[in-house]
């Protein structure tokens, strides 16, 4: 058990400091905690990690974070001021930076075609085999395409849209999931306009590290901007469906949802410098539109 006088200790030094933080966690912000990690956490479990690793990871993630978003203007963060606005030991953060400096120095050697940008090169592939129009055929529909040779081909599109992954290892995926086939005469056909890993912990792990962490950073961003400068979030639920209904729903929002990202998709493409070289304008930014569908069944009270 907490021994009460240095939690009571701890608040009244973050509270001195940090006035607004001077309270313990409200219980919206424990309720909010517990929902987000239930999902994450079952993931965790189903893929055999251990408390351990994911308290190594928090306590790492805490110190990046304090050290760089909360840092004072114009100055470096020290480590006592990590150490209070995290609560973790001087010791333990004078660790977790230098290693974070280690990670830092090292990261981007070896890029292998995996995890988060395995699943946004090939996402990008098929995009633009779906909207450009060098990729159509008389139609406007996606082009079967030969695999290579001169013109239009799957080798030409995969070294234009996924950087320096090699076409034989995009096509070689592709086929695993099912996202093209080969017809009788060696060409190939897209059979999907989405890109969805399967079975593949890597590629999935990405699709979690990139959709769900942009979700929240986009309601952070809400919590802490006035309201004309929020960003679109909204959601639809109910809770008493009936069984029968469900199908109809989730082809509904497959059908629609595509059909809205595409349109952004060809919008986004347009003022991209990597699918439209020739765009205008300056710096450089990312925007994400998402869209997902949730069931469960709900136990009756």
């Amino acid at each position: 058990m907490p021994d009460p006088v240095r939690l009571d200790l701890h608040w009244f030094i973050y509270g001195t400091i940090f006035p607004n933080m001077a309270n313990p966690p409200s219980r919206p912000v424990r309720s909010a905690i517990r929902s987000v990690l239930r999902p994450l956490v079952r993931i965790l479990l189903r893929n055999g990690t251990p408390f351990g690793v994911f308290e190594e990871c928090a306590r790492e993630v805490y110190v990046e974070v304090a050290a760089k978003d909360f840092a004072l203007p114009k100055k470096k963060s020290s480590v006592s001021r990590v150490s209070v606005l995290t609560g973790l030991h001087r010791k333990e953060v004078s660790r977790l930076l230098k290693r974070s400096a280690r990670t830092e120095d090292t990261e981007g050697a070896g890029d292998t075609v995996r995890g988060v940008e395995h699943y946004h090169r090939g996402a990008r592939v098929i995009s633009a085999w779906a909207r450009e129009k060098r990729y159509h055929d008389a139609s406007g529909r996606p082009r079967v395409l030969p695999f290579e040779g001169r013109g239009a081909t799957f080798s030409d599109l995969v070294r234009r849209f996924s950087g320096d992954i090699p076409p034989r290892a995009m096509l070689d995926e592709f086929q695993r999931v099912g996202a093209v086939k080969s017809t009788r005469d060696g060409r190939l056909r897209l059979m999907t306009r989405v890109f969805i890993p399967r079975s593949d912990e890597d590629d999935g792990f990405g699709v979690l590290e990139s959709d769900a962490a942009d979700l929240i950073s986009a309601i952070d961003h809400n919590l802490t901007h006035p309201p004309e400068e929020a960003f679109i979030q909204r959601r639809v639920a109910y809770d008493r469906l009936v069984e029968e209904s469900l199908p109809a729903l989730r082809e509904r929002a497959a059908r629609r949802g595509q059909a809205l990202l595409e349109d952004f998709d060809r919008q986004m493409a347009r003022s991209d410098r990597d699918a439209n070289p020739s765009a205008k304008g300056s710096g450089r930014h990312r925007a994400v539109v998402g869209i997902y569908y949730y069931e469960h069944p709900v136990e009756e009270k």
